[in-house]
């Protein structure tokens, strides 16, 4: 018998079952009914039906005779090691049975977690020797994974010992894959244990080892490629399931290109445990240098690709083994080791094919965000130089070209690919390059030369000489629909269509400019018909349009001749999740007369939009319950705060912003000078005017007793303030008259009746709050 704890199982060597194999493998076992619902994987027509999947073009996997077989060479492969055949065995009915009685076991809720541990490591032990056709069975593979994760690191790290020789046909397989992805997240949490570390290093070891001897046909597998990132990710010490290193959302990388985004380099904003830096470099090399005969492989397949992305991510900031890794990946020859001629002239034209394979594309965009700043001026000016606008027509390539763009290290560079690429912004719309263009936008803003001409570029691109420039701003929202119109001429706004996501983004980027640079883009805004400007603020990309221009720094006059034009539907605007912000937006930059008009109409809806879940934030940020409790105090305020505005940018403001202070509120986050600094003052301005003035109107409503405390407080924050300024006249009569003891009694004299008439002036302020307050409670 076999101790299991408190329970106690037949020991599988013992007992006997009538399954027959033949009902085994097709699935027939009663045991594993219950266990279908419970599956993470699409369940197989029968044990023999999973190897189909692996017969797929370009994929590793089972052959048809029972055998573990590599990938299909590719047409340009050429290898000289003969490839391994591994001979799979069935999983015999008795072992079968064993295994889903352990499961029935584990999956109870009568078994303690000190005994749950006991019971998957004796499994475990059972296991050796026949961990590669359990790991593959798709049932029995279920089972394995739920014991690796209830065991402890000695029986995990002996399981993946054992299974080490094998551990590359284990991920490679649709089943095997989940057990090793599930050894791996267990190795994680042990790692963090000082007492463990050692142990896990040298199993991982050992597996990379096994892994390193033919890694080509591992990564090329969509299988075996997300278990290498996983191990790759572990060795890091970062999430092994982080999208960062798995599949980076292009949502996620537009973002970072047009500036809306701070790049995450080196993985900033990936929480970091403990990892194995020297393994990690240890295994990456180690790779690239099996697989060099076979990296025209790795360059144009899918899942390769995404392997050494990975790499190249998990390795920024490291620049000596990215100045090792890039040329490889480039093809370049190994003896080009001088720095600055690592890429030869007959080798360019190899590279730009390249770019316009997918796989290859994706790789290089990852390149040229991580290269060291030698490496990517080498390959800016001997790969793209020449051959941007070739690139930049491709339907792959020009992704390369977006990159490229995107991470421009100095002036010298944007001036370059500005000279290519700018005459040719007609060409790049109407071929739909437009994201070339915005990131051409994105980088000149960020560098702060030829944002000018780009403007001018794009506003000839779609508006010709002879048409009035209020064009420029439809055309741009609904690019796609311009471009598609065959009389262009006579094209008209789209009534229900959605605006052009890159259109959009290309506004947004237009509007971070300075003023002088944007007028034509500030004319047409402005010259909006009032339903399509209506229409823009209804749309998610039109709406960050709008407020993309209420937060620049162009003139408060054109702010408010667009503003003036959704009076009357703030109120329907607000009940929207993306029309709540452009309201704000609004509210910002108006003067207060159309600040009361916005009150007004939020007023009207502020029990409808108090339920929704973005506005109760509004209504907060807005200060609408003062309004309407406190008009005068709300307008108070306001003038307040616009005043502290005006006198902290005159102070520290950019000379932009100082030269338009008598205009408009400038939101600080579109100017170069100190932004997170200003942003923080701005709150801390908002945080001092809000403590002076502060009436909370619900508390008031069901404490009356309130009102009298927070007047109380406010006549107390009051009367610290002028014994603070009383002091500073202190420290000035000292000054003067170099008498300390005159200027101390000069003070004791002057606090004591400045205090008291200060007191009085509070105490009657409140007792005019009072009345108003009363009769509201009556009410």
């Amino acid at each position: 018998m076999v101790s299991f704890g408190s329970k106690a199982l037949p020991s599988r060597r013992h007992k006997t079952h009538n399954l027959t194999e033949d009902n085994l493998m097709a699935g027939e076992d009663n045991s594993y009914g219950r266990r279908k619902k419970d599956t993470r994987r699409k369940a197989a027509k029968g044990y023999r039906e999973f190897e189909g999947d692996h017969r797929q073009k370009g994929l590793s996997g089972w052959g048809p005779d029972g055998t573990v077989k590599p990938e299909k060479p590719f047409k340009h492969k050429n290898t000289s090691e003969p490839k391994t055949y591994r001979l799979r065995k069935q999983v015999d009915p008795e072992m079968a049975k064993y295994f889903s009685e352990i499961a029935n076991v584990i999956e109870g809720n009568e078994v303690d977690l000190e005994e749950r541990s006991v019971i998957c490591g004796n499994a475990l032990e059972e296991a050796r020797g026949k961990e590669l056709e359990l790991a593959t069975d798709y049932i029995i593979s279920h089972t394995l994974q739920a014991l690796l994760e209830g065991c402890d690191v000695d029986h995990l790290c002996r399981f993946l010992q054992s299974c080490a020789k094998d551990f590359p046909y284990i991920a490679m397989d649709r089943s095997g894959s989940h057990v090793a992805e599930t050894a791996l997240k267990s190795l994680s949490l042990h790692l963090q244990d000082k007492e463990s570390y050692t142990l896990v290093e040298e199993t991982l070891a050992t597996i990379c080892k096994v892994i390193v001897v033919n890694p080509v046909d591992v990564m090329c597998n969509c299988y075996g490629s997300h278990v290498i990132r996983s191990l790759l990710c572990l060795c890091k010490g970062v999430p092994l399931d982080s999208p960062e290193f798995h599949a980076t959302k292009s949502s996620t990388v537009l973002a970072e290109r047009l500036n809306f985004r701070p790049p995450q380099l080196d993985g900033n904003g990936v929480p970091h445990q403990q990892g194995l830096p020297e393994l990690l470099k240890f295994f990456v090399l180690e790779m690239f240098k099996c697989a060099q005969k076979d990296i025209a492989i790795l360059q144009v397949e899918q899942y390769s690709s995404l392997v050494l992305q990975a790499i190249l991510k998990l390795l920024a900031g490291h620049d000596e083994e990215l100045w090792h890794i890039i040329p490889l990946l480039l093809g370049c020859k190994k003896e080009n080791s001088k720095e600055g001629n690592f890429i030869e002239i007959d080798e360019v034209r190899n590279i730009v094919d390249l770019m316009k394979e997918t796989a290859f594309s994706h790789l290089m965009e990852v390149i040229l965000e991580v290269a060291p700043e030698t490496l990517y001026d080498e390959i800016f000016t001997k790969v793209f130089r020449n051959s941007l606008f070739e690139v930049s027509s491709h339907h792959c390539g020009n992704f390369s070209v977006q990159a490229l763009v995107s991470h421009a290290r100095c002036q010298r560079q944007v001036e370059s690919i500005w000279e290519e690429l700018g005459p040719k912004f007609k060409d790049l719309l109407e071929m739909g390059r437009s994201g070339v263009i915005a990131s051409l936008l994105a980088a000149s803003q960020r560098l702060d030369t030829h944002a000018q001409k780009c403007c001018q570029a794009l506003a000839a691109a779609v508006c010709p000489a002879n048409e009035p420039p209020k064009c420029i701003v439809p055309r741009i929202l609904f690019l796609e629909s311009y471009l598609c119109c065959e009389d262009k001429s006579n094209w008209t706004w789209p009534r229900g269509v959605k605006m052009h996501v890159l259109g959009s983004l290309i506004l947004q980027t237009v509007f971070k400019c300075l003023s002088g640079f944007i007028q034509p883009y500030v004319s047409s805004i402005t010259s909006m018909e009032t339903d399509h400007v209506l229409e823009a603020a209804k749309d998610a990309g039109g709406a960050r349009v709008i407020e993309a221009f209420l937060s620049s720094n162009a003139s408060k006059k054109h702010k408010q001749r667009l503003v003036v034009k959704l009076r009357g539907h703030f109120g329907e605007l607000a009940m929207h999740p993306s029309g709540s912000f452009t309201v704000e937006k609004c509210f910002t930059a108006c003067n207060v007369s159309l600040r009361e008009t916005i009150m007004h109409e939020l007023l009207a809806v502020r029990t409808e939009l108090s339920k929704t879940k973005h506005g109760p934030h509004l209504l907060r940020r807005l200060d609408v319950d003062r309004f309407a409790a406190w008009p005068d105090q709300w307008r108070l305020k306001q003038s307040s705060k616009e005043s502290a505005y005006k006198d902290f940018y005159a102070t520290f403001g950019s000379k932009e912003t100082q030269s338009s202070k008598t205009d408009s509120f400038v939101d600080p986050s579109y100017h170069s000078s100190h932004p997170k600094s200003v942003k923080a003052m701005r709150k801390e301005i908002d945080q001092c005017l809000a403590s002076v003035t502060k009436l909370n109107v619900s508390g008031h409503k069901r404490h009356p007793e309130g009102a009298e405390q927070g007047s109380e407080k406010f006549s107390k924050q009051t009367l610290d303030e002028d014994v603070l300024k009383i002091k500073n006249k202190e420290s000035k009569k000292k000054k003067n008259y170099g008498s300390i003891e005159h200027a101390s009694a000069a003070a004791r004299d002057k606090e004591p009746s400045q205090s008291v008439d200060k007191m009085e002036k509070k105490r009657s302020w409140k007792d005019g709050l009072s009345k108003p307050f009363t009769k509201k409670l009556k009410v």
